[in-house]
């Protein structure tokens, strides 16, 4: 698998807010979404289940920087960077395929933990294996 997955979609209705452009919270959204199909894609899901272990987000941050409109075809890219022990840091970039404009930006702490308990726990090495991670200098 690519060390970055990239995932294309059309902007709904049901994403645009009283402003007429796409809301912010729909960016929040996105993030997972592409995040959890990124991870089934590339097996990290399997391997987390195997380990008795699930990931859940400790914090989120995004750069809104144009606004995107119902019908926008969008392109979302993520990837992983590094891993600490029970953390792992994915970024996220959003372009209007249609005249190839950054939209947003954003990144998302993701913890490894205990399915049962829901403690953190370190993140084997069968989990972090799944992942090529990807420098800030070949960040696309």
């Amino acid at each position: 698998m690519p060390p970055v997955y990239r995932h294309e979609f059309t902007v709904s209705s049901e994403a645009i807010d009283g402003n007429g452009h796409v809301n912010n919270v729909a960016y929040v959204q996105w993030m997972q979404d592409v995040a959890v199909r990124h991870s089934e894609a590339s097996g990290c899901t399997q391997a987390a289940r195997d380990a008795g272990a699930t990931w859940v987000v400790r914090k989120h941050s995004i750069a809104y920087l144009r606004p995107a409109f119902e019908g926008d075809p969008i392109i979302v890219m993520t990837w992983v960077t590094h891993f600490r022990r029970a953390l792992s840091l994915r970024k996220y970039k959003f372009i209007r395929a249609s005249d190839n404009t950054v939209l947003s930006r954003g990144e998302t702490d993701w913890v490894f933990v205990d399915a049962i308990t829901g403690r953190p726990r370190i993140i084997p090495l069968e989990v972090k294996g799944v992942f090529t991670l990807v420098p800030q200098d070949q960040e696309p």
